[in-house]
């Protein structure tokens, strides 16, 4: 094991949430939505991103309801606090936006 600040585990939980719904390096789409093709690799829909309820433990697949309500619409903030602190670290003095919670 490795041991890490309370903040560190944060992060290393909001990354793992945030990549479910990031595309693939391997490119087969997003681990979300991988087992459906259209959804995953159609160029008109794989953009257009479901948040699920659930998720598959091994997988990563989306199970459930999929709306853009309750837990997951937390992967939004994640996304966005995510997004701040990458360009708070790449040029701090142009950082004018504030992530409220």
């Amino acid at each position: 094991g490795q041991q890490t600040s309370i903040l560190g585990v944060a992060d290393m939980l909001s990354e793992r949430l945030v990549n479910l719904f990031m595309p693939g390096a391997d490119g087969e789409g997003r681990p979300a939505l991988r087992l459906n093709e259209k959804m995953a690799k159609d160029p008109h829909f794989k953009d257009n991103i479901l948040f699920y309820e659930h998720f598959h433990g091994d997988s990563g697949r989306g199970v459930g309801a999929s709306h853009q309500t309750g837990w997951t619409g937390l992967v939004a903030k994640m996304i966005q606090a995510r997004g701040v602190a990458h360009d708070a670290a790449a040029s701090p003095s142009k950082i004018q936006r504030q992530v409220s919670f």
